[in-house]
């Protein structure tokens, strides 16, 4: 009790405007509550249909403590379980994909079909009943194509993202496109600093002269209004619509999950992101020129995606402990483009493996600056209003009770 009083101080103590206090980083008790209150119930970005197009194909994923496997069932559909043994709770799939007609606890045995049901268990009492012992389900949805999981058995609604991103999904194709690379980062730091540095770019300019040659939301917002403006002359002749959603905020639709869309500028002579700036796969969809912007995809806390004209970049960040979080990259192409014909893997992946490399080793120095014993909160810039943003809702999250 004298814990929870003390994480409650902090919470009210936090001033709005500024940097964390080192507690809500380093506390294993604050991640404990995380866990609870926003790890395990929001949604996911756990991959697109096209890397499971058969019957048996499946993978897992991983957040924190919990492991899902996802599988095409025989009727074709995608399902998710726990990859948790109803025997003795042992990991029942050990391989992060593949295909199978059945699932076998390395243990003891015990044998699952891809509905989850439980199919063979040895030497069990007479009275054993196996419909009592299918693996436990976990919530899965697919949106445009990606699949999005949540380990809680009442999940935000995906509604309100459903209906208003399918025209931008629509733009893209982006049931149709398909995963032509994807990387996992490991991040020795606690997973709100890996997600403060993906929601700000005042970084960008000084950590990011690649990316900073191109993108111009380093700029401030009047300078950038006079690229974004050249863009938007361009966008109904390539193919593209004028759209804008902001509804990051859950709080501002009670019951949903927070979602929002937008399309940046880059700079002059770039039409993706890119080495060179130059096409790197085949336009998207039905696009028929490059407008020389990218689009931002926001779901929930941890799901993101950059949307330029020939290809998609997913960003996923997940927790492993309070000190440790991943992030895994998707690079997506249309659907029928061909390796090494339409697209060369390292041109497609270079700028965003580059970066998150820096970002790594920025989140690190952050961590260890963070966890001195001399580390204080400092005030936000005008640049850091997403990060703001992120943090009061991760606090009001944390306050939540229910």
């Amino acid at each position: 009790m004298e814990n929870n009083n003390s994480i409650a101080e902090l919470l009210d103590s936090q001033q709005q405007g500024w940097s964390l206090d080192q507690r809500f980083y380093t506390d294993p008790d604050i991640y404990s509550l995380e866990l609870e209150r926003i790890i395990t119930r929001n949604w996911i970005l756990a991959g697109h249909q096209s890397e499971l197009p058969d019957t048996g194909d499946f993978k897992v994923v991983k957040v924190a403590r919990d492991s899902a496997i996802i599988v095409r069932t025989a009727n074709g559909e995608l399902r998710a379980y726990a990859n948790v043994c109803r025997h003795r709770g042992s990991l029942v799939c050990l391989e992060n994909r593949g295909n199978t007609r059945k699932f076998e606890c390395p243990y003891h045995g015990w044998m699952y079909d891809t509905d989850g049901n439980l199919i063979a268990a040895r030497n069990m009492p007479a009275d054993f009943d196996k419909r009592n012992y299918g693996l436990h389900p976990v919530s899965l949805q697919v949106l445009g194509g990606l699949i999005f999981v949540c380990f809680s058995e009442s999940p935000p609604s995906l509604e309100g993202a459903r209906r208003d991103l399918a025209e931008p999904f629509a733009m893209f194709d982006f049931e149709n496109l398909k995963v032509a690379a994807s990387k996992v980062y490991p991040i020795a730091a606690n997973w709100k600093l890996a997600i403060e540095n993906y929601q700000e770019c005042y970084h960008c300019a000084t950590a990011h002269p690649d990316y900073a040659r191109m993108h111009t939301l380093m700029l401030d917002a009047q300078k950038r209004e006079r690229v974004q403006q050249h863009m938007r002359d361009r966008m109904q002749a390539c193919g593209l619509k004028e759209i804008e959603f902001d509804y990051v905020d859950t709080l501002a639709r009670p019951g949903e999950q927070g979602y929002g869309y937008s399309r940046t500028a880059l700079f002059d002579g770039y039409k993706t992101g890119s080495r060179d700036g130059q096409p790197v796969a085949p336009l998207l969809g039905n696009l028929s020129d490059y407008d020389g912007g990218a689009s931002d995809f926001t779901f929930g806390p941890f799901s993101f995606l950059l949307a330029y004209s020939d290809h998609v970049v997913a960003y996923v960040f997940t927790p492993v402990d309070h000190a440790h979080c991943e992030c895994r990259i998707y690079w997506m192409v249309r659907g029928d483009a061909k390796a090494g014909v339409d697209y060369n893997v390292d041109e497609l992946t270079w700028l965003w493996d580059i970066t998150t490399q820096a970002d790594e080793r920025i989140i690190v120095n952050n961590w260890k600056g963070v966890s001195s014993r001399y580390y204080r909160p400092g005030p936000f810039s005008g640049m850091e209003r997403m990060e703001s943003r992120y943090i009061d809702w991760i606090l009001q999250q944390l306050r939540d009770p229910e």
